[in-house]
C-alpha cells in the first residue's frame, strides 16, 4: 500500500539509539586471515572478487532462503541469511574489503528500514552496522554502494581459475573445520534415532516418505542452518533412483528404506550419511544378501584410505567387492576381472556411480579442483570424504533373479584422514545388519 507523507514522517521520528554490539566475532574467527592471505598469494597483484550470491526469486515476491556462496563463507566467516549482495574485494596489495549493506538509519528520509521487503529490517530483521560487521570478521567493510566492479578482476563466480584455487584451497581441511564437520555429523546421528523413532507413524501415512523427510528436516533446523541437500527417504524400489527426492511414497513393512540425510551447521559445514533400515525391524534373507555385499565392500574401501594413497583406490576397492559378490551370485555373467577393466565394467549396472566424494563446505567438496589435485591426486591428512558403495537392483531388470529386483542398498559413512589411516566420524551410528536391527529394536523398544 502507498506510504502517505505523514505515515513517512511518523515512521522516521522517535526511536530508541540502536543497541551496541555484543562484541561477538565470527566463529572460527582466527582462521579466516590467513585463508585470504593463501588465496592471495595464489595470484600476486590481481584483484581478486568473491560475491555472496545474489537473492533468487521462488514464486511472485517470494526469494529461496538465502545461503551465502561457499567461496565467500570459508573467506569471511559470514554464513548469515542477511549476506545477499556483499561483495569480498582481495585487492592486488592483499589487502581486504568487505562490501555490505549496512543497517539503513531510521531518519534517513528514504525509509527503507520499513519499506523495502527484501533488505528492510522490518521486514527480514537487523543487519550490522559497518562498525559492526568490520568487528564481526575483521576485515574493512564499506557501504555496498561503493562498490565499483574492476573490468579486471577476477570474479569467483565467473573465472574458472579462480574457482579452481578456492576449491584446491579447501581440500585440506583445519581442525575448526574438522570439529565443524563432526557437529554435522553428530546432529546428523540424532536426526537418524528420530527417523527411527518415528517409523510407526510413517508407515501408517499414505506418504510415509515425506513424514520421514519431514522428521529429519526438523532436526536439521532447530540443530543448524537446515539441512545440507535435499534429504533423499526411498522405500522399496525408490532406493534404486540414486538422488531420489519426490519422497512421495508409502512405506511398506515388508520393504527396506534408503535415508539419504545430513545437517548443515550454522557454519554451513554438513555431514553426509545413509543408512538403508528394514521397516519391520529385521532383514529378510534376501535384503541381508545384498547388505552385507555392500558392508563389504565399504569395509574394503575403508580400509584403502590413507595417507599417500590415491583418491580412486578407494572406489576401486569397492568395486572390487561388488563386482566378486555379484559374479558369486551368477548376476554378473563374466568374471569379477574381466568387469574391472576400464573397457567393460559391466558390474556398473548394478552399481553405477562412484564410491564416495569430499564433504565440507558444499556436500560435493571442492569439486572445480583439478583431477591431479583431486580425483586423480593423493589422499592428505585433514581430508574429509564419505565411503557409500551401494547396490541399485532395478525392479524391471531382467538380468536379475525375481527375489532381488527392487532391492537398493547404500551405505555412506563421513570419514577423515589422519596419520594412522582413517577415523569413521560416523561411528556413533550401527553399519553392520545386526547391529542395525538391535539399535532399531533399541530405539523403537
Amino acid at each position: 500500500m502507498p506510504v502517505s507523507p505523514a505515515l513517512d514522517a511518523y515512521m522516521g521520528d522517535r526511536w530508541a539509539p540502536p543497541s551496541s554490539s555484543s562484541g561477538a566475532r565470527v566463529p572460527g574467527f582466527e582462521h579466516f586471515a590467513g585463508r585470504r592471505a593463501r588465496l592471495a598469494a595464489r595470484f600476486p597483484g590481481e584483484r581478486l572478487v568473491v560475491p555472496a550470491g545474489e537473492l533468487k526469486v521462488r514464486s511472485n515476491d517470494c526469494d529461496y532462503r538465502f545461503r551465502p556462496h561457499s567461496a565467500y563463507a570459508w573467506l569471511t566467516g559470514l554464513t548469515t541469511e542477511d549476506q545477499p549482495g556483499h561483495v569480498l574485494v582481495i585487492e592486488p596489495d592483499g589487502d581486504a574489503v568487505l562490501y555490505v549493506r549496512p543497517r539503513s538509519p531510521r531518519s534517513d528520509g528514504r525509509g527503507e528500514f520499513f519499506r523495502d521487503r527484501r533488505y528492510g529490517e522490518f521486514w527480514v530483521g537487523r543487519r550490522p552496522d559497518l562498525d559492526e560487521a568490520a568487528h564481526l570478521t575483521g576485515i574493512r567493510c564499506a557501504h555496498l554502494d561503493d562498490y565499483a566492479p574492476a573490468t579486471t578482476a577476477r570474479r569467483a563466480d565467473r573465472d574458472p581459475e579462480l574457482a579452481t584455487a578456492l576449491s584446491e584451497l579447501r581440500l585440506v581441511k583445519d581442525a575448526w573445520e574438522i570439529g565443524e564437520i563432526q557437529l554435522a555429523v553428530d546432529h546428523t546421528t540424532v536426526g537418524f534415532e528420530d527417523v527411527v523413532r518415528a517409523l510407526p507413524t510413517a508407515l501408517a501415512h499414505r506418504r510415509g516418505e515425506r513424514w520421514i523427510e519431514g522428521v529429519f528436516n526438523l532436526r536439521a533446523r532447530a540443530e543448524g542452518n537446515g539441512t545440507g541437500y535435499d534429504t533423499i527417504a526411498a522405500a522399496g524400489a525408490h532406493a534404486c533412483v540414486l538422488h531420489w527426492i519426490r519422497n512421495d511414497g508409502p512405506l511398506d513393512r515388508d520393504q527396506l528404506l534408503l535415508v539419504d540425510a545430513g545437517v548443515e551447521t550454522d557454519s554451513l559445514y554438513c555431514a553426509d550419511i545413509t543408512r538403508t533400515l528394514p521397516l519391520s525391524g529385521r532383514f529378510s534373507p534376501v535384503q541381508r544378501q545384498v547388505y552385507d555385499l555392500v558392508l563389504a565392500a565399504q569395509d574394503a574401501g575403508i580400509a584403502a584410505l590413507k595417507p599417500g594413497a590415491s583418491f580412486r583406490d578407494f572406489h576401486r576397492a569397492c568395486s572390487a567387492v561388488l563386482a566378486e559378490g555379484l559374479h558369486d551370485w551368477g548376476v554378473l555373467r563374466v568374471s569379477p576381472e574381466e568387469s574391472l577393466r576400464a573397457d567393460s565394467g559391466l558390474h556398473r549396472r548394478y552399481s553405477l556411480c562412484s564410491s564416495g566424494h569430499m564433504l565440507g563446505l558444499d556436500l560435493h567438496d571442492c569439486a572445480q579442483a583439478r583431477a591431479d589435485q583431486y580425483l586423480d591426486g593423493v589422499l592428505e591428512e585433514g581430508q574429509v570424504l564419505t565411503v557409500e558403495p551401494g547396490l541399485y537392483l532395478q525392479p524391471d531388470d531382467e538380468t536379475l533373479p525375481w527375489e532381488l529386483r527392487g532391492i537398493g542398498v547404500r551405505i555412506e559413512d563421513d570419514l577423515v584422514i589422519t596419520s594412522e589411516g582413517a577415523r569413521l566420524m560416523s561411528s556413533a551410528l550401527p553399519r553392520e545388519a545386526t547391529a542395525v536391527e538391535n539399535w532399531m529394536g533399541d530405539l523403537l523398544g
